[in-house]
């Protein structure tokens, strides 16, 4: 496992995810409900930051790793599933579309992993749009963390979860690509 600034910043991201779930558990009144909102959504974007930050680095610095590759999926998966849970569990969410959303990332790594034991990862690389549902993903997620109204107008809730049923769709729609583009790799493929 190599210690460089980027597998750090992952380990940075993994540490947070307990901290952020934390602060929507704190006792009663140890903070007003608008200071919690405030604290979880400034602690998940540091995380989406440093999501996106160690993959820069990674390869500004040429400190790309197996174990990196390995991590950095892991950590943005938990990240979002423990989000999602959060947000199911406070009624900002609701369970089918966090469902939709954690199943297919469960099913899209498994299939990924797969494909990257014969030797056919590249066929299953990250798309645009992956990178679509992901970025409308977490901005669904931080308006939703945030919640609160911002200048008298309620549209972080609304934005967010329409944002939410968006990621949805492509998240379905990004998980069908990716077992077409599977299934168009192995056709031809002799059984084993």
């Amino acid at each position: 496992m190599p210690f460089n600034l980027p597998n750090s910043l992952t380990w940075l991201r993994i540490l947070l995810i307990p901290l952020f779930v934390a602060v929507f558990y704190l006792p009663d009144g140890w903070l007003p409900r608008h200071s919690i909102n405030f604290t979880a959504t400034l602690i998940f974007a540091l995380a989406a930051i440093t999501d996106w930050l160690d993959g820069w680095l990674a390869r500004r610095l040429n400190q790309m790793s197996a174990f990196g590759a390995f991590l950095d999926p892991v950590a943005d998966k938990l990240m979002v599933a423990a989000a999602l849970i959060v947000l199911v569990d406070l009624d900002r969410a609701s369970v089918d579309v966090a469902l939709i959303i954690i199943g297919r990332e469960i099913a899209i790594s498994a299939l990924r992993e797969w494909m990257a034991k014969i030797g056919r990862a590249g066929k299953v690389a990250v798309s645009s749009i992956g990178k679509l549902k992901t970025t409308a993903q977490m901005i669904a997620i931080l308006l939703l963390l945030y919640h609160d109204p911002l200048f008298g107008w309620p549209f972080t809730a609304i934005l967010g979860r329409w944002l939410l049923y968006l990621a949805a769709f492509l998240t379905l729609w990004s998980m069908l690509h990716y077992l077409f583009m599977a299934w168009k790799a192995l056709k031809n493929e002799p059984a084993a």
